[in-house]
């Protein structure tokens, strides 16, 4: 079932076109990245994707009574304010203790609850706006270049805790970003934007397509493979590929 489907749309910013031509859609359960270079248009697919961006034409239709997660690139708080992790959580909406608690348990974040916000490290500060996210046991759970900031390897756990999270939980996942290795290993389809959608598929399609490497070069062929993930969902995506077994790299 799509959660998600954008027909035929075009979407602009201050009346400038920005993407056009988009046809888009997310499925229950699986994990789609979008990538692309500045301006190409990712952060103005989000915003049409959760209504806070109209199409200029074209349209986007929504599963009826969809429950969305957002985990945004970035959130600045008052290092003055003092502020507990379950302070957070209540914010703008007071929450139960033990829906606080199982959020923070699924985000990997269970023993920061009683910690001040101010004091979290870069890692710890994300899996909480990731518990955040997941309080309305999201359907479609979204990434916004959620993991700036951090090191590839904890960028690597924190995806891991993605993908664990859609097994659990059956949401499906939209993940932006400009680490290409991280995230291609961990999707299922991958969507490569510049103004309009140049190519998408498995990320092995996606990787070896003419239009993805003028855009990124070569550089993450065979490097897809950073932590083992399994591809059980199969598209319809047009490219006649398999889902393989990813496997983990050597450090």
């Amino acid at each position: 079932m799509s959660l998600i489907e954008i027909r035929q749309a075009a979407f602009r910013h201050s009346g400038s076109p920005v993407l056009t031509n988009v046809d888009f859609r997310i499925d229950s359960g699986e994990i789609v990245t979008v990538v692309g270079p500045n301006g190409s248009g990712k952060s103005t697919l989000l915003r049409g994707i959760i209504g806070a961006l109209s199409p200029s034409q074209g349209s986007v239709v929504r599963a009826e009574g969809l429950r969305i997660g957002y985990v945004p690139q970035k959130l600045h708080i008052d290092p003055t304010l003092p502020m507990t992790v379950r302070r957070f959580l209540s914010l703008p909406e007071k929450v139960a203790d033990d829906v606080a608690e199982q959020a923070l348990e699924r985000a990997g974040a269970g023993k920061l609850i009683d910690r001040q916000m101010a004091g979290l490290s870069g890692g710890q500060f994300q899996r909480v706006l990731l518990a955040r996210a997941l309080l309305s046991d999201p359907q479609l759970l979204i990434l916004d270049e959620a993991t700036q900031g951090l090191d590839q390897p904890g960028s690597a756990a924190f995806y891991r805790q993605i993908e664990d999270l859609r097994r659990s939980m059956g949401c499906a996942v939209l993940m932006v970003s400009h680490e290409l290795h991280v995230v291609m290993a961990a999707s299922d389809r991958v969507i490569c934007l510049n103004g309009h959608i140049c190519c998408e598929g498995a990320p092995e399609h996606v990787a070896s397509a003419p239009e993805y490497r003028a855009l990124f070069g070569s550089g993450t062929q065979g490097a897809l493979a950073l932590y083992r993930h399994e591809h059980n969902h199969t598209h319809g995506d047009g490219c006649g590929h398999e889902h393989d077994r990813q496997t983990e790299a050597a450090p």
